[in-house]
């Protein structure tokens, strides 16, 4: 059975803010001018929201570029914050709430929202159907396609109905190609394609290291007495300082409807390879000052995802033959503030602004799309991430509490134009010291009230993958994680994968395997980031499995 094709002026890839934004921002530009160019956007997860994830305090400035009534429209913010403390967790029994004048001024949040980027991708999705945007939901984009002279020419999405083996069932049915002029990779953090493309077009090759960290977030009913709607709470410090080489922080975000967000994130840098990121979120709520919130509450979602924090070092070469990178599959991630949705919704204008007037102007989409690189340059973007862009690397070289004292002195007093600019040039899988250099770990029992396990966690994600499929985690040489990772590190992949993919099992007469439930994978990619090998490459399962968030 052949595949099927159809063409497009552009495909975008990926369902998030980069590539709605870019999706819209295209259509808009064609409304205005009475163009009728067609977009295609196609999106790995059940549904337009159900892959994403983030904390999330939104700050507007996209947003109102791109939809200046957007409040008339109905677009869910509707919760401003109006509180934003941040705390240091000097142990795991007290705490030091930070004045705000030690805050610097550029995270502070007055003006922004606590909202679901779930659901304002949901409702920027239907924005974009109805300027004429064609969605295709639980279709990943699985290949790209070429032309002969080496140029993109579009992707093919994956197969359905492959069984384990690799045969066909009786419900197999071959994947689309969409060939376009120009395609947008949207593919958010570790994009499967985009990291193809950076190797087959040496995109990395003049920048500094991409940098990663894993952000783990549930969402809680709160008790009504304690909720105080748009209330924004930080931490550093306690658990993650207490080892050397570990940085990271929490956030508190109190949501509408008397639910809370709560999230730690665990830089991927870290060196102990006993560290197990969601037992160190388990153990984090048990702090008094966190506590207070979840008490009398009940759990109600869970998700997790890799975030890139390598920042301005690490922007890649954006443009190649027939296409372009944007938001977080770019590494757009603006670490200072921690936010990255607002930079991946203009990156994905600009993108479209430029694909827009090369159509228009007769392209055929054999050029590199440089009006992209040069807008970029020129925009907030650029200039956000300049002023920020040695904040990830003092963290890195000083720890949490000394890189935060520098940060504080690059941006209240330098106001992030320092005359140097710090680099990090060890990539997360490289930091892992030999499992007997370390201490182990002894993580605490869950309680089953405010603390849980991996499995009963995953439950709350809504995962699920047809059985009866190829493996979308794959071993370049499957004796690595027994011959290898298991006697220098202990095999991490059990510990670090935050949704209980990875196992070490002893059987009955003593050897070891090394079992892989993909059923449980959230699509984090921090498999793909971490393992010290480089051994497990994550690509697309069947279209619509893994994780349905709800209002992540």
């Amino acid at each position: 059975m052949e595949r099927e094709s159809m063409e497009f002026d552009v495909v975008v890839v990926g369902g998030g803010p980069s590539g709605l934004a870019a999706a819209i921002r295209f259509k808009q530009l064609c409304q205005d001018s009475g163009d009728d160019f067609s977009v295609c956007l196609v999106e790995k997860g059940s549904e337009i929201g159900a892959h994403i994830l983030s904390g999330a305090v939104l700050e507007p400035i996209a947003l109102d570029e791109l939809f200046p009534t957007w409040k008339e429209m109905g677009a869910p913010l509707e919760n401003p914050v109006t509180e934003d403390d941040v705390y240091y967790l000097v142990s795991e029994n007290h705490a030091v709430k930070v004045p705000a004048l030690f805050v610097p001024k550029k995270t502070h949040n007055q003006g922004n929202y606590v909202i679901s980027l779930a659901n304002l991708c949901r409702w920027l999705g239907e924005q974009a159907e109805q300027l004429g945007v064609e969605i295709f939901p639980g279709f990943p984009a699985a290949e790209v396609l070429y032309d002969e002279a080496g140029g993109v020419s579009g992707i093919a999405t994956g197969d359905m109905g492959i069984s384990a083996s690799g045969e066909q069932k009786a419900t197999y049915q071959p994947g689309y190609e969409l060939r376009a002029k120009y395609t947008v990779f949207a593919e958010g953090c570790r994009g499967h394609l985009g990291k193809q493309l950076m190797a087959k077009y040496d995109l990395q090759r003049d920048v500094g290291t991409q940098h990663y960290a894993l952000g783990m977030k549930e969402i809680w009913d709160m008790d009504p007495s304690k909720h105080v709607p748009g209330k924004v709470v930080h931490t550093v410090g306690w658990p993650l300082d207490h080892l050397p080489g570990t940085v990271g922080g929490s956030f508190i975000y109190h949501m509408e409807n008397n639910q809370l967000a709560i999230g730690l994130i665990v830089d991927l840098g870290y060196k102990n390879p006993h560290l197990s990121p969601f037992d160190e979120f388990q153990r984090f709520k048990h702090h008094p000052v966190v506590h207070q919130f979840l008490e009398g509450g009940k759990r109600v979602a869970y998700g997790a995802r890799a975030v890139t924090k390598g920042g301005y070092q690490a922007v890649p070469k954006l443009t190649f033959p027939g296409g372009v990178l944007a938001g977080d599959n770019a590494g757009f991630f603006n670490f200072l503030k921690i936010k990255g949705t607002h930079t991946a919704m203009k990156t994905g204008m600009l993108a479209a602004e430029a694909i827009f007037n090369a159509v228009k102007n007769g392209s055929n989409g054999q050029e590199e799309l440089t009006a992209y690189t040069d807008a970029y340059a020129q925009s907030w973007v650029n200039e956000e991430l300049y002023s920020s862009r040695n904040t990830n690397p003092a963290t890195h070289k000083f720890g949490m509490l000394l890189g935060a004292a520098f940060t504080w002195i690059d941006q209240t007093i330098f106001r992030g134009s320092m005359p140097f600019t710090l680099q990090d040039d060890t990539p997360p899988h490289a930091t892992l010291k030999s499992a007997d250099a370390c201490a182990k770990l002894d993580y605490p029992k869950p309680d089953g009230v405010i603390s849980f396990d991996k499995l009963s966690s995953v439950f709350l994600s809504s995962t699920n993958h047809e059985e009866d499929q190829p493996c979308h985690l794959q071993l370049a040489d499957p004796g690595i994680p027994l011959q290898k990772n298991l006697p220098m590190y202990d095999e991490p992949a059990q510990r670090y994968c935050p949704a209980g993919v990875y196992e070490v099992i002893e059987e009955a007469d003593g050897s070891q395997q090394f079992q892989i439930n993909s059923q449980n994978c959230v699509h984090c990619k921090t498999c793909d980031i971490k393992d010290p090998a480089q051994n497990i490459n994550w690509v697309t399962p069947e279209g619509g499995g893994g994780p349905n968030y709800p209002n992540m």
